[in-house]
This record gives C-alpha cells, sequence and structure tokens, in this order.
C-alpha cells in the first residue's frame, strides 16, 4: 500500500500534524465526540467504556524500539489495522497520542536517568500524547503532575498507559493551556511541539513567561526539526544530552538519528 495511504506516512512526517493541531489551538475548539467532552480529568478518572474498548482494540502495548523499555504504552505499530487504513477511515481526530515521538521519548529517558531532576516536584508535561514523559516523571517521584494535550482521546490514552504501568493516573487537562493563567510549577516539560513556526513563537512567549515569573524550570525534547533549530527560542538553550535514538524510531521518523533535551534559560 501507498505510503500516503497508510498510519505509517503519518508516522514518518510529522509535520502532517501541524496544520489539524493549529486549527484547534487557534480556534480555541476541541474536538465533539459522540461520548462527550470534559475538559478536565481528575486522577481515577473512570474511561468511557466503549472508548476504552475501541483503543483496546485498536493500538499494540509495547515497550520496544524506542529509549524507554521500561515504559509500557498502547500505541500505533504495524501490527494495527489502522496502521494500514486509509488515514480517513480512522472515525476520529487524528492519534498523534499513539506514535512515540524522539522527543519525548528523549526526554522521558533523561527523567528516568536523572529522577532528581522531578523527585518530589511539580511537573506539567506540555502536549502529553500518549503520556510517557509525564509517566516518567511520576516513576521518577514527582509529587504532582499534570499531562495537557487539547485531544481528548489522548486523556483517555493516557489514563490505560498509566494503568499499564501500574500508575495511579494522574490529572489530566484537555484545553489549550496556553490561553490559561499559568500555574506554579517546579518542571515543565515538552517533546515535539516545535513543528510548526506560529506554534513556536507562541510557545515561546509562553515559557518565557514562566521562566520569568515562577523561575520555573525548562526542559525541551526535540530530534532537530527545522522549525525548531532555526527558531530564536535556540539563543535561550543550554544542551543538556543527547540521545541516539533506536532503528524503529528512525525508520518511523523519516530518517532522524539523534533526539536532544535541552535547559530553557532566557
Amino acid at each position: 500500500m501507498a505510503l500516503s495511504l497508510s498510519w505509517k506516512a503519518f508516522a514518518l512526517f510529522p509535520a502532517n500534524r501541524c496544520s489539524l493541531f493549529l486549527r484547534a489551538v487557534r480556534s480555541g475548539g476541541l474536538p465533539l465526540f459522540p461520548w462527550g467532552h470534559r475538559p478536565w480529568r481528575g486522577a481515577g478518572s473512570i474511561l468511557d467504556p466503549e472508548m476504552k474498548a475501541f483503543l483496546e482494540e485498536n493500538t499494540e502495548v509495547t515497550s520496544s524500539g524506542n529509549l524507554t523499555p521500561e515504559i509500557q504504552l498502547r500505541l500505533l505499530t504495524p501490527r494495527c489495522k489502522f496502521w494500514w487504513e486509509r488515514a480517513d477511515l480512522w472515525p476520529y481526530s487524528d492519534p498523534y497520542w499513539a506514535i512515540y515521538w524522539p522527543g519525548g521519548q528523549a526526554l522521558s529517558r533523561y527523567l528516568l536517568d536523572n529522577p532528581d531532576i522531578v523527585r518530589g516536584k511539580s511537573v506539567l508535561d506540555l502536549g502529553s500524547g500518549c503520556g510517557a514523559t509525564a509517566i516518567a516523571a511520576k516513576m521518577s517521584g514527582a509529587s504532582r503532575i499534570l499531562a495537557n494535550d487539547i485531544d481528548p482521546i489522548a486523556g483517555m490514552a493516557i489514563t490505560l498507559n498509566c494503568e499499564l504501568n501500574q500508575l495511579n493516573p494522574f490529572p489530566i487537562l484537555t484545553r489549550n493551556i496556553l490561553d490559561l493563567e499559568q500555574d506554579n510549577w517546579d518542571l515543565v516539560v515538552l517533546g515535539d511541539m516545535f513543528y510548526d513556526e506560529d506554534l513556536a513563537d507562541s510557545l515561546h512567549g509562553w515559557l518565557k513567561k514562566c521562566f520569568w515569573t515562577h523561575t520555573t524550570q525548562i526542559l525541551i525534547g526535540d530530534p532537530g526539526r527545522p522549525q525548531f533549530s532555526g527558531h530564536s527560542i535556540q539563543n535561550h538553550l543550554h544542551k543538556v544530552v543527547e540521545y541516539s535514538l533506536p532503528e524503529p524510531t528512525r525508520q518511523e521518523n523519516n530518517g532522524l538519528t539523534t533526539s536532544t533535551v535541552w535547559d530553557f534559560q532566557p
């Protein structure tokens, strides 16, 4: 099957996620789903049974082919039906949460290897996706966690992934947090979010305000996308660590070979 007709193409070309994500961010709206939507999902919230069954049927539990074999995740893989189906046959919003993007992998690996970064601290995972970095923070001893993603299905997937890793689910916010009043966090982490210039500009301003208002530590994970490496935020970054990506992740991300964690210090 041609790549452009499969979910493999979606994974290979993360720029494809740009227009849909930005449309949701700019409008301030959220997709409507038949089971309803609550923008705040508290710890321990009960999942919609129909959606839980759908996610379990159409994703695979895996911990291989990435930088964090300690973490199990429900992802779209080549063994899933919708990996090979035409993208328009997926009945909901595009499942960006079902790919373990390389920037998130680097952040998660770093937190697992350096638990002192989060132990006893409050952590915001911005653009959480599958929730792996928030899960890594929880495993490493963070005292308070909020996972944020604008897709309500991502929130449900994060809850399932917590359960896979024998963790009590943490709070999840499915609203555009850039439009909300900033809370005080010890650490903000964000991976793979700099894939569009306009969004990069918005994030840059929000992160600077977060840093100067609350002296928040900010860690960014990115595999070297041009929208990030060519952005003015580079003037305020300190390289923390660079990881070589496993071969399966390279193949799923158009040949990207490394992913880096950066410390933002404006």
